[in-house]
């Protein structure tokens, strides 16, 4: 009997070993990002109340007062602060299913930042689409409460997986859609672009610039029709003072040496100790899997797929090299959105691969988004 028992519990040992490590399904990635969603909502709701913290979280009210303009096609006394390509997005769902606009606002996030994580799955795995869903503070708030990065990132993941299918054409017009969402995600564009010329295909590439040229004029048009700017989202970035350390005024610098903003910023406005950790763990993170795009394992890939690869070093770049002092350190792990899944795509043998360790990660991550969301004082407060 004992031998039994003994070589039964060897029996199954590897079994519960390898169930707790088995890469997740689609089915279930789609059933964690609903239960992180509901305790997202169910936990502001407890704090703070879901409908306040949505319109008073981020750019939200500058995105719904946008949309709105849209939506109504009047622009009068509007003050244009970022690019509109999410304001776009919240005043058609809005008008096609007759929803309010701030209900949209945060399902046109939601949804896309699902889309997303099940393509991050499908480009690199459904290990590294769980990281990238469930570790990122800024993204969960932007997920469950309103933002444009998961828009942006959903186009431009889109764009990539079209571009792998061979259809040049599409990923050039959703990586188009994406920089009108962020700017930045014009990297997708250039990558696509140099892809295509590093394959010869130059019949593709003027069609792909023709495609982007194209959906440029279209969202400059009203811009410049109402508001005398056609660059005016561009000029919005430079025309505030946003504390540039090369700043002689209102209007700074973009972008300066890598590292530089974040340095500056970290000794110019002082910060909690937890929000430095929390900032320059982060920054740990990105570096660290910057570096291990040099391995032989991610050069391989980067071979296979010059687009990606050469957006993931552009906006990796540009985020490390922000000029923002005021937010270049506070705000970098929201920066970082869009290269994080080739950052742990990069970094697999430093990915504990069970749900074990993953989906308690999760579940407090999602906790702490919501009360850095609140505000930890007020969390403190209501606890008391």
């Amino acid at each position: 009997m004992i031998y039994s028992e003994t070589v039964t519990d060897a029996t199954f040992e590897p079994e519960r070993i390898n169930l707790s490590n088995r890469e997740p399904t689609l089915r279930e990635l789609l059933v964690w990002v609903g239960l992180s969603c509901v305790l997202f909502d169910v936990a502001a709701s407890v704090l703070n109340g879901w409908h306040t913290l949505v319109f008073n979280y981020g750019d939200n009210l500058a995105y719904l007062q946008e949309a709105q303009a849209i939506r109504h096609w009047d622009f009068h006394g509007l003050g244009v602060q970022h690019f509109m390509g999410y304001p776009y997005a919240i005043a058609a769902v809005s008008l096609i299913f007759h929803l309010p606009l701030d209900f949209t606002l945060s399902l046109v996030a939601g949804l896309a930042s699902l889309v997303s994580t099940l393509i991050v799955a499908r480009l690199f795995g459904a290990w590294v689409a769980a990281y990238f869903a469930f570790t990122n503070l800024a993204w969960l708030q932007l997920s469950f409460l309103g933002g444009s990065e998961p828009l942006a990132v959903a186009l431009g993941l889109a764009a990539f997986w079209s571009f792998r299918r061979d259809h040049a054409l599409r990923a050039a017009l959703l990586a188009s859609l994406a920089t009108t969402v962020r700017p930045l995600m014009f990297a997708a564009l250039v990558g696509i672009g140099i892809a295509l010329l590093l394959q010869k295909r130059y019949a593709k590439f003027l069609a792909a610039l023709g495609i982007g040229v194209a959906t440029g004029l279209l969202y400059a048009w009203p811009l410049a029709r109402y508001f005398g700017d056609p660059l005016l989202t561009v000029h919005s970035y430079t025309s505030r003072d946003y504390g540039g350390a090369g700043a002689t005024g209102p209007h700074g610098h973009l972008f300066a040496w890598p590292f530089q903003g974040i340095i500056v910023g970290t000794l110019a406005y002082p910060a909690p100790w937890t929000n430095l950790l929390e900032s320059f763990v982060w920054i740990a993170l990105v570096l660290l899997g910057t570096l291990a795009m040099f391995r032989s394992g991610y050069r391989q890939y980067a071979r296979a797929h010059p687009a990606e690869a050469i957006f993931a070093g552009l906006f990796i770049y540009a985020i490390f090299s922000y000029d923002y002092v005021i937010w270049a350190r506070s705000a970098f792990m929201r920066f970082s959105i869009p290269a994080m899944p080739f950052v742990f795509f990069a970094l697999p043998r430093w990915l504990p691969k069970d749900r074990r360790i993953l989906l308690p990660l999760a579940t407090l991550a999602t906790l702490l988004a919501v009360c850095s969301a609140v505000g930890i004082k007020n969390v403190f407060h209501f606890l008391r």
